[in-house]
């Protein structure tokens, strides 16, 4: 690190620090959010929910063990930029590749190191999170907070369609149990693996793909996948989802997805002051409850979970309608740090989705049973 470039990180309201530069040169913008995962740094470099956003890391050594391409959850690079207190000098991982600096370096992400991340976070904390750049090339300050307050917001921003697939493919194997059209708002890797692994063959859309040619597929059931941005700004997804629920089709949303369920079934959503970014949220399952509206959803009594997080939109569970488009909304799980919700089922049609992420790499795995209820769905309506 003694002969890294000096880096700057300045925040919309101006609050600014001075580090030193790892991975690519140059100057990235983006919303600047936290993740309390003591592991998987590559995961969430990955994971195309980052896209446009600066995440800093609350556990101070990263890339201790490298980079290897088995553990991407897509094919590049998907943040904008990466904040850490201590960036590893050296890698030890007989799997590893490459090193973290090199990783950000190929993919052309600006990193920057040797900054107060505990300050930084426990500002974000307070004021939210906010407009972000790093630079390694623009020295001055106000010039570099000049450019962040012109930059994009996150409300409003449709992101999935950056990050979606442009092709349809397919995936999994040809005999599998049920055939499975999923939408990539911006799907990751362990995703598409557990549906395999549960029995599912998948056929992946992009994000503005029309129910009709969704429906004319005639899948078993339907996924809506994670994503980045704001899921009101999503509107062509909200349509298809609306077309495709009055079919009685299964279908199953995780993160964004959700969102987007929520959203076409009559709910609102609105942005958290500085998102659930991390590997250990304590989610309440409230499908199991003896007043559960939808017992076909329900393991064996309530039950708290575990749980990856990484959104900076919720649902508003005051908003779940009783009487909405396609009837009542209930909610299924809920966060247990801030009641926010974490889930949700239409009680006359088979469809559900959650906050958090099941396929979490790598891990916690207790929400991994949410594959599971989604083929049991699809084989009591088949």
């Amino acid at each position: 690190m003694a002969t890294a470039p000096t880096a700057t990180l300045v925040l919309e309201d101006g609050t600014t620090f001075r580090g030193l530069g790892f991975g690519a040169e140059g100057t990235a913008f983006g919303e600047v959010v936290f993740n309390t995962a003591l592991t998987g740094y590559q995961e969430i470099l990955t994971d195309p929910s980052y896209h446009r956003q600066l995440v800093t890391m609350t556990y101070p050594h990263m890339g201790n063990y490298g980079m290897t391409p088995e553990d991407a959850e897509s094919n590049r690079v998907q943040v904008s930029g990466f904040i850490v207190r201590e960036a590893a000098r050296m890698h030890s991982n007989h799997r590893a590749k490459g090193s973290l600096g090199d990783g950000l370096a190929d993919a052309g992400a600006v990193g920057i190191a040797e900054i107060d991340t505990r300050r930084l976070v426990r500002h974000i904390r307070e004021a939210g999170a906010m407009r972000g750049v790093i630079s390694t090339e623009i020295p001055d300050t106000d010039e570099l907070l000049r450019r962040v307050q012109e930059a994009p917001t996150m409300e409003g921003a449709e992101l999935a369609s950056e990050v979606s697939t442009t092709e349809v493919y397919e995936i999994g194997p040809d005999d599998a149990r049920f055939r499975v059209v999923a939408y990539d708002f911006g799907i990751k890797t362990n995703i598409v693996r557990l549906l395999n692994d549960a029995g599912c063959h998948l056929t992946v859309v992009p994000a503005g793909t029309s129910a009709q040619d969704v429906l004319a597929r005639e899948p078993d059931g339907v996924f809506l996948s994670n994503g980045p941005g704001d899921p009101a700004a999503v509107k062509a997804g909200i349509a298809a989802i609306a077309e495709i629920l009055p079919t009685g089709t299964p279908t199953f949303g995780i993160c964004l997805g959700h969102q987007l369920l929520a959203k076409a079934a009559g709910a609102d959503t609105y942005k958290l002051k500085f998102g659930h970014r991390g590997a250990n949220h304590a989610v309440r399952n409230d499908a199991g409850a003896p007043d559960s509206r939808v017992p076909h959803l329900a393991r064996a009594g309530e039950s708290v979970e575990i749980t990856s997080q990484n959104h900076g939109f919720a649902v508003d569970a005051e908003s779940l309608p009783e009487d909405g488009p396609f009837g009542a909304v209930v909610q299924t799980h809920v966060n247990l740090s801030d009641w926010t919700n974490e889930g949700l089922a239409l009680v006359d049609l088979p469809a559900f989705s959650v906050q958090y992420h099941p396929e979490a790499a790598p891990g916690p795995h207790d929400a991994r049973y949410l594959f599971g209820q989604f083929t049991d769905l699809m084989e009591r309506h088949q």
